[in-house]
């Protein structure tokens, strides 16, 4: 059965919960925490991103998140708290749909980076 991209983004904002630039800035102070931005490398180098935020394109995410990838990133621990985001909300919504069904299980979406409001690094 074919499956739409629109009934991947329900399926992803129904697992991946969203949470406000405020509740993100307050986990990211607890600790034990990885931004995610799934953003291509043209537009980080556009706009900055969230500081202290790691880049892994949305196409080498499964590689970097997995430890047994030759391309594993160790920022990536299923212990911490995942806090994703991109442009608009919806890769990141994928992205973290994809690393439920990958056994990380505190992942979250804030959105696009246009509505973040905490501190960013060019």
């Amino acid at each position: 059965m074919a499956t739409s991209v629109k009934q991947m983004l329900e399926a992803a904002n129904a697992a991946v919960p969203k949470i406000t630039s405020e509740q993100a800035s307050e986990m990211i102070k607890n600790g034990n925490t990885l931004v995610l931005d799934v953003r291509d490398a043209p537009e980080v180098a556009a706009s900055g991103k969230i500081a202290g935020a790691v880049n892994v394109s949305r196409g080498m995410l499964e590689f970097r998140a997995d430890p047994e990838s030759p391309y594993h990133d160790k920022a990536f621990d299923k212990s911490k708290t995942v806090i994703l985001y991109c442009a608009s909300g919806g890769r990141s919504a994928l992205a973290g749909k994809l690393l439920k069904d990958m056994g990380y299980e505190k992942v979250f979406n804030v959105g696009g980076f246009k509505d973040w409001t905490g501190a960013v690094e060019k």
